[in-house]
């Protein structure tokens, strides 16, 4: 069966319509990208130029900022090169190309996070086993697993998406070409596609939030047998991991649990996981992390003099 599809660009109607406010946002934005530049190439070049690069929480945590890093890259640009256009548009192929960078780069962070719990369970509450469970190899196949998981989640939303047919409105009320903006433009029946990408977005977010929920606490019945410096040490470190787990998770299952509708308050939610998170978790990982702070000093020091 042939697609029909008159559509080759889309508008985006953006965060808003008001002039001063673009401005502002644009300023917001700009601080906020420069600030996650900056913020996740420390953190990689800290741990890789540092003996944490061994450890295999820091090594996740590196690619952590890679992903991060990439991740905001395939929305925020393009975000801020619209707030200063009147017209808005992207080409059809762009749109897909940011559908499917944007879910995988997303995809792959969501999975590291995962690679991390699984990481602290073992080390809390399988200690004695540790350093053989958790190995380079194990590691990196971990690492492999996460972008094979973005990839497969991608490709799943990306070939949903591409087969839909549009014939009518272009006008995407978002600032990024994302799933559910798109099922509301298509001129056909949605409902079991938008079934499907609840299946494979809202779903697998929610399964793996409850896994990493259980797996803290988990972690904190085990720490009842630790010492109080020990306690401290490692409440400290998961403290961190469930801050950044509860303010990705929470408005990405918001965003695709729910049926295939679209809510003002969508355009707010994407925000936290696709800029505000991002910027915030060199901050999360090194403010409440000695190790961390103290690499940084090494490495940072050691360069300027």
């Amino acid at each position: 069966m042939e697609i029909k599809n008159n559509v080759t660009e889309f508008i985006l109607l953006g965060l808003s319509q008001n002039k001063k406010i673009r401005m502002l946002c644009f300023l917001f934005f700009f601080l906020c990208y420069i600030a996650i530049c900056l913020g996740n190439l420390v953190i990689m070049i800290s741990i890789t130029c540092s003996q944490l690069s061994n450890q295999p929480m820091y090594f996740f945590l590196s690619y952590l900022a890679l992903s991060d890093l990439f991740y905001t890259s395939t929305v925020t640009p393009k975000l801020m090169s619209d707030l200063l256009m009147e017209r808005k548009t992207v080409s059809y192929n762009n749109c897909m190309t940011q559908l499917f960078t944007t879910h995988f780069f997303g995809g792959i962070e969501v999975f590291i996070l995962t690679g991390m719990a699984y990481d602290r369970y073992i080390a809390i509450c399988k200690p004695l086993h540790y350093a053989i469970i958790m190995n380079r190899h194990r590691c990196n196949t971990i690492l492999i697993a996460s972008c094979a998981g973005g990839l497969v989640h991608s490709l799943g939303l990306s070939l949903l998406a591409i087969f839909l047919p549009f014939c009518g409105p272009n006008e995407i009320d978002h600032y990024f070409c994302d799933v559910y903006p798109l099922l509301k433009l298509a001129c056909t029946n949605t409902d079991k596609i938008g079934f499907l990408v609840i299946a494979n977005s809202g779903m697998m977010g929610l399964v793996i939030f409850v896994v990493l929920m259980a797996s803290y606490i988990m972690i904190m019945y085990t720490l009842r047998a630790y010492s109080v410096e020990s306690r401290r040490k490692a409440l400290s470190t998961c403290s961190s991991h469930i801050t950044v787990v509860i303010l990705f998770f929470v408005p990405v299952i918001f965003i695709y649990i729910r049926p295939a509708t679209t809510l003002p308050e969508d355009k707010v939610f994407t925000l936290f996981y696709t800029i505000i998170v991002p910027m915030l978790n060199p901050l999360i990982y090194t403010l409440r992390n000695m190790e961390m702070k103290n690499a940084i000093r090494k490495v940072w020091c050691n360069q300027m003099l």
